[in-house]
C-alpha cells in the first residue's frame, strides 16, 4: 500500500515536471517567434529591408549588409525601439566604401599684356614644377598668376601630350585662352591680321598630336579695304570672284546668293571690312551680278561707287542697251555706271602684233627671269619701264627687249607699270597690255592676289578699266601654310626611321606592337606632305627563297601604309612595293648585316622610278 503511494507520487511528480518544461518551450518558442516578427516588421517599416533577425532566447542578432556605418547604427537603434537595448547582437556588416574616382584633370590658361595667369587641377605625376616653370618662360617679364593644383591620381591618358602641346602653342599666342583636357585642347585667340590668323591655324593644326583633339576660334580684326571693291566675272570657264568685299555677313550672303544664281558653286573668299561707301553695297552688288546673268558673260567690277559693266565679246547690241538701261533704273541712285561693250580682242602675246593692236608684253618664269617686250612710247619711258622692273623682279633677272612707237595712246605707260606691279605679285605669269584690255594670267600662293590685283587695276587705271584675270592658287606655294619640299617630307620621314626602326613579326607582314609609336611619328612627319608622290619601300634580308622575300617585304611595305591610312594620313599619293633582298646595305653574311637590310625606306615615288630605269 505505502509503495503504491509513492509510485503514483512520483508519476505525479514526473508528469508535472514534463508539462512545466513542454509549457516553458512554447512559451519561449513564442516569445522568440514573436519578437522575431515585431523586429523584422519594424526593420522593414522603417526602410531597412537588407537587414535580417535571428532570436535566440532572449538575445535578438541583427544580420545583414549596411549600405553605410550611418545605415547600420539606424537599424541598431530600429531594433532597440522594440526590444531592451542589452538584447540586441550587431552582426551587420557595412558595404566596402567605392573607390574614389579620380576628379576631371583640365587647365585654363589666359595670356593677355599683362600677364599668364593659370588655374586649374593635374595629376601628381605630371610634374607640376616643370609646368609653371614652362609658363615662367613663355611669359618672360610678365606676371603669372599661379592657381594650378595637384591631386595625387593616375594622369588619363593623353593628358601630358595634350598639356605640353598647349605649352608649347602658348608661345605663339599672346593674346589667348586655352582650355586643356585629356582629350582636347580647345584654342581661342585673337590675331592682328587674316593672314596672320591663318598661318597660325595651320601651324597649330600641323604641330597637333594625332592623340589630340584641336578646335580652334582664332579671330582677326576686320581689315580697311580701300578702295572697297569687287569683281564678278562670267565667261567661259564659268561664274568666279576676282575680288569680292562685303561690310556685314547679311550684305555677303546677298551677294552670294545672287552669284550662285548665276553659275558660281565654288568658295568666295568675300572679305568682310570697313570702309564700305554706302549701306546698299550688298543690294547694289546683287543688281549688278543679276544684269550680268542677263547679259550671259562678261563682267561686273566695283570700286567704291563705281561700277564697271563690260559685256562679253560678240554681245548682241540689243540686249546690252536693254540690260544697261535696267541696270541704270535699278542701281541705288549713289552708285556711278559706265558700262563697256567691246570690239573683237586679238591677243598675240608675243609684243609684236603687226595685225592687231599694239602690245606690251611680260612674262616671269617660275624660276623668276622676267622678259620685257612689245612696245613703249619713247626712250624714256622705255628705260623707265625697264628700271622699274628691274626694282620689282631684281636687276639680275630682268632681260629687256622693247622697241620704240611713237604712235601709242596716252596713259600706255601707266597701264604698263601698272601691269609689272601686278605681275609681281604672281609666282609666275604673262602680261599683255593693249590700248582698251589688259590680260594677266599665272600661278600665286596667295588665295588674296585675285583680289589685290582687282583692287590695283581699278584704283590706277579707273573703274572702267577692262581687263581679264586668270590667276590659279596652288597651295604648295602659299608661305602661309608653310608646306614642307618634298626634300623635306623624305628627310622627316627618313629621320624618323633612323632613330627608330619599323619592326615586324618574324617571317610576317605585321607590325610589332613596340613599333606603333614609330607610326605615330610617321603619320606626324607627313603632314603637309599630302601633294608629294612618296614611295614606301619594303626590304628583306637574303636568308630564305627569293620569291618569299619579295612577297614578304611587299606585305611589309602595305603594312606600313594601311597603318599611315588607319592613323588618317592621306595617303593618294604613297606607293607601297617590296623590292625583296635587292640593294642590301649591310653584310648578309652577319647578323648585324641582316637586321639593317631587314628595313623600309621612304623616297621620292619619282626618284625612285628613274632609279629603276
Amino acid at each position: 500500500m505505502r509503495l503504491s503511494s509513492f509510485v503514483i507520487t512520483t508519476l505525479i511528480f514526473l508528469t508535472a515536471l514534463v508539462f512545466s518544461a513542454l509549457m516553458a518551450g512554447l512559451s519561449a518558442y513564442l516569445i522568440e517567434t514573436r519578437t522575431e516578427a515585431a523586429v523584422a516588421q519594424q526593420l522593414y517599416d522603417d526602410g531597412y529591408d537588407w537587414a535580417e533577425v535571428e532570436v535566440d532566447g532572449l538575445q535578438v542578432q541583427l544580420i545583414g549588409e549596411a549600405p553605410t556605418e550611418a545605415a547600420r547604427f539606424r537599424a541598431l537603434s530600429s531594433a532597440r525601439a522594440i526590444v531592451d537595448a542589452s538584447r540586441v547582437r550587431d552582426s551587420m556588416i557595412v558595404e566596402a566604401a567605392a573607390r574614389i574616382s579620380a576628379p576631371r584633370f583640365s587647365i585654363e590658361l589666359l595670356r593677355n599684356d599683362d600677364g599668364i595667369s593659370v588655374i586649374g587641377l593635374i595629376p601628381k605625376s605630371s610634374d607640376r614644377e616643370v609646368v609653371m616653370e614652362s609658363i615662367a618662360q613663355t611669359a618672360g617679364a610678365q606676371t603669372v598668376a599661379d592657381l594650378l593644383e595637384v591631386a595625387d591620381f593616375p594622369a588619363p591618358e593623353g593628358f601630358d601630350i595634350a598639356m605640353f602641346f598647349a605649352l608649347d602653342a602658348l608661345e605663339d599666342l599672346p593674346r589667348s585662352k586655352i582650355s586643356i583636357a585629356a582629350d582636347q585642347v580647345t584654342i581661342t585667340a585673337i590675331t592682328s591680321s587674316l593672314a596672320e590668323k591663318r598661318a597660325l591655324e595651320n601651324s597649330l593644326a600641323r604641330r597637333a598630336p594625332s592623340s589630340v583633339k584641336l578646335a580652334l576660334d582664332i579671330a582677326a580684326p576686320r581689315p580697311v579695304i580701300a578702295p572697297f571693291t569687287l569683281r564678278f566675272v562670267m565667261d567661259g570657264a564659268g561664274a568666279r570672284f576676282d575680288a569680292c568685299s562685303a561690310d556685314t555677313i547679311k550684305s555677303r550672303d546677298t551677294i552670294l546668293t545672287a552669284a550662285q544664281n548665276a553659275g558660281y558653286d565654288g568658295d568666295a573668299l568675300c572679305t568682310i571690312g570697313m570702309g564700305v561707301p554706302t549701306t546698299s553695297w550688298g543690294d547694289g552688288v546683287k543688281t549688278a551680278i543679276e544684269a550680268l546673268q542677263r547679259l550671259g558673260a562678261g563682267s561686273v567690277t566695283f570700286s567704291n561707287v563705281d561700277v564697271s559693266l563690260v559685256a562679253a565679246e560678240g554681245t548682241q547690241k540689243a540686249l546690252f542697251d536693254s540690260v544697261v538701261g535696267e541696270l541704270e533704273a535699278d542701281l541705288p541712285s549713289i552708285f556711278s555706271l559706265s558700262t563697256v561693250l567691246p570690239a573683237a580682242i586679238n591677243i598675240d602675246g608675243t609684243g609684236d602684233n603687226e595685225d592687231g593692236p599694239p602690245e606690251f608684253v611680260a612674262t616671269k618664269s617660275p624660276e623668276g627671269d622676267v622678259q620685257l617686250r612689245g612696245v613703249m612710247p619713247n626712250e624714256r619711258q622705255r628705260h623707265a619701264a625697264t628700271s622699274f622692273a628691274r626694282a620689282q623682279f631684281s636687276a639680275a633677272d630682268v632681260y629687256a627687249a622693247t622697241r620704240i612707237d611713237e604712235a601709242l595712246p596716252k596713259g600706255w605707260s601707266q597701264r604698263a607699270l601698272t601691269g609689272l606691279t601686278a605681275l609681281a605679285k604672281l609666282e609666275n605669269g604673262a602680261l599683255v597690255v593693249q590700248p582698251d584690255f589688259i590680260d594677266l594670267r599665272g600661278t600665286t600662293g596667295s588665295n588674296e592676289t585675285n583680289a589685290e590685283i582687282a583692287q590695283l587695276f581699278s584704283d590706277r587705271l579707273g573703274e572702267s578699266a577692262h581687263f581679264q584675270l586668270n590667276i590659279t592658287y596652288d597651295k604648295k606655294l602659299d608661305p602661309t601654310l608653310a608646306l614642307p619640299t618634298p626634300v623635306e617630307c623624305i628627310e622627316r620621314t627618313n629621320a624618323v626611321l633612323a632613330s627608330t626602326k619599323i619592326t615586324f613579326a618574324p617571317g610576317s607582314g605585321d607590325i610589332d606592337a613596340g613599333s606603333q609609336s614609330v607610326i605615330d611619328d610617321l603619320a606626324d612627319a607627313l603632314k603637309g606632305c599630302e601633294p608629294v608622290p612618296i614611295l614606301i619601300a619594303g626590304y628583306t634580308d637574303s636568308q630564305g627563297r627569293e620569291e618569299m622575300n619579295q612577297n614578304l617585304s611587299q606585305a611589309r611595305a602595305d603594312a606600313v601604309l594601311n597603318a599611315l591610312q588607319a592613323r588618317r594620313v592621306i595617303t593618294e599619293n604613297l606607293t607601297s612595293r617590296g623590292f625583296g633582298e635587292a640593294s642590301p646595305i649591310g653584310d648578309n653574311e652577319t647578323e648585324e648585316g641582316r637586321e639593317a637590310n631587314r628595313r623600309i625606306e621612304f623616297s621620292l615615288l619619282e626618284a625612285s622610278d628613274g632609279a629603276e630605269e
